[in-house]
């Protein structure tokens, strides 16, 4: 338990030190230079529209870093839904040839009963209609994602709005050493 703290206590360190390093790179503005900040025409229906088509509107939202992940995520489903459904079809016709003989004649499978034959059957129906509800949900996330953003293009984020979590050590009685890493949390407004 304790190597486990010391580690995610050290990744905390690291992230917080990289995220210092970041702050410095960044170019202060003059909040009183900045007046208004223009709104763009961006219109968050149009970007919903767009994802329609997988990753249409992550690109209009200027987010196209994202198209691998929603391609390879629909890809996956995709492919084990159509896994499924070919070998449940498969098991399907098996199962409604197998009432001559008795016996599966299945490549893999021969000499299995029709219970049997009926049982992956099942399975693979069971898996199917899982995967056919993932692949909706994956695609939902795409929509929502593309719409979400959209509405977010323009949100304006200045430097006076911070939230920094910082590693730090704090006292545990219950402990061998007597501390026990610990997480600060602090807002700037």
């Amino acid at each position: 338990m304790f190597k486990r703290l010391f580690i995610i206590g050290i990744l905390l360190a690291v992230a917080s030190w990289v995220q210092a390093q970041s702050d410095k790179d960044l170019v202060s503005v003059n909040p009183k230079a900045v007046t208004t900040v223009a709104k763009t025409d961006h219109n968050p229906t149009k970007s919903l529209l767009l994802s329609l088509i997988p990753g249409g509107g992550q690109i209009y939202n200027g987010q196209a870093w994202k198209i691998p992940i929603i391609y390879a995520a629909l890809g996956t489903v995709g492919y084990f839904t159509y896994t499924y459904y070919s070998d449940m079809r498969m098991f399907r016709k098996e199962y409604l040839s197998i009432g001559q003989s008795g016996t599966s004649t299945l490549p893999g499978y021969e000499g299995l009963s029709g219970y049997y034959i009926y049982s992956y059957y099942q399975s693979s129906n069971k898996n199917f209609q899982l995967f056919t509800i993932i692949t909706v949900a994956v695609y939902g996330l795409n929509l929502l994602d593309a719409y979400v953003f959209g509405h977010l293009y323009d949100f304006n984020v200045s430097d006076d709005l911070t939230m920094r979590l910082t590693p730090s050590v704090a006292p545990d009685f219950g402990s061998p050493l007597g501390l026990a890493p610990s997480v600060n949390l602090s807002f700037t407004f």
